[in-house]
């Protein structure tokens, strides 16, 4: 694999740097991010690396230091409906995310879905070669960075991502590791969208069905991240700063945390709850 024998140098040769050649090699090797960590490098390749002033403009945070004291809402969806109402109004409104406790999925769901999809990435290369590609049109595809191409650098991640509506995916699509429990997973979750969908009409004012009918609720994606070792990390992101271009994100955490929500001018940490799911409110629902 050629991206990992230059790795060693990638950061500290400037001269010898052809940026798409080695986006290709890496591309190429259908590997992905953990496929550098398996051959043992000590340095990231240069294409994770950040631009100089995006890491002084980090490293001085140029906003305010992030906030221990806020946290973001959590909403009880046992309590009473014209509360919970209200607390996914007030959420949506000031902050634009919120947590969501007794929402239906049961714990052992979870665990079994964070399970599997760390199963999928921990695959040898050759077997997750198989699900390997950059055709638009795959339902189910695994890769480094979708749009390793465009981004002025790549995210230190890997990621599965299947469509599970509104066509249904034919199960045979889906790796055998994580197949059943993907099924049962998005089948769930997507009945949790619909529920949401729902309170979010009636915090509108507007009848529950209103969003649904707007085929708010049409589309459904199941994207996978896995964030290998890094040996450089200050010089590379796992998920740069973004908003989610759809309606609505439900999010599930592993337990080790990171994520992180804009709010005020401060980056809010959101630690991980057991059996919550995290809600963020998409660029389509604000327009």
């Amino acid at each position: 694999m050629v991206i990992t024998v230059a790795g060693e140098s990638l950061t500290g040769n400037p001269t010898n740097y052809d940026r798409l050649q080695e986006l290709k090699a890496f591309d190429d090797s259908k590997s992905g991010v953990k496929g550098l960590v398996d051959a043992g490098i000590t340095k990231i390749p240069r294409i994770f690396v950040r631009p100089p002033e995006d890491r002084a403009a980090h490293n001085l945070n140029s906003c305010e230091p992030t906030d221990t004291h806020f946290t973001i809402p959590i909403i009880d969806l046992e309590g009473r409906r014209a509360d919970a109402v209200d607390g996914v109004r007030r959420a949506a409104e000031e902050v634009g995310f919120f947590q969501v406790m007794n929402h239906g999925i049961a714990e052992r769901v979870l665990e079994e879905m964070l399970e599997a999809a760390r199963g999928f990435h921990e695959l040898p290369r050759e077997v997750k070669s198989d699900y390997h590609t950059r055709e638009l049109m795959k339902k189910v595809k695994f890769g480094s960075n979708f749009d390793l191409y465009k981004s002025r650098f790549a995210n230190w991640r890997d990621s599965l991502f299947c469509v599970m509506g509104p066509d249904p995916l034919d199960p045979q699509e889906l790796p055998p590791v994580c197949r059943d429990i993907t099924i049962e997973y998005s089948n769930q979750v997507h009945k949790l969208g619909i529920t949401l969908f729902e309170m979010l009409s009636e915090a509108l004012g507007l009848k529950s069905d209103q969003l649904i009918g707007l085929d708010c609720a049409k589309g459904h994606v199941i994207l996978s991240h896995y964030y290998p070792a890094c040996p450089e990390p200050e010089l590379t992101m796992g998920t740069t700063q973004h908003s989610d271009p759809d309606f609505l994100t439900i999010l599930l955490q592993d337990h080790i945390g990171g994520l992180q929500v804009f709010y005020q001018n401060r980056w809010i940490d959101v630690p991980p709850v057991p059996g919550a799911l995290v809600v963020n409110i998409g660029d389509l629902l604000q327009i």
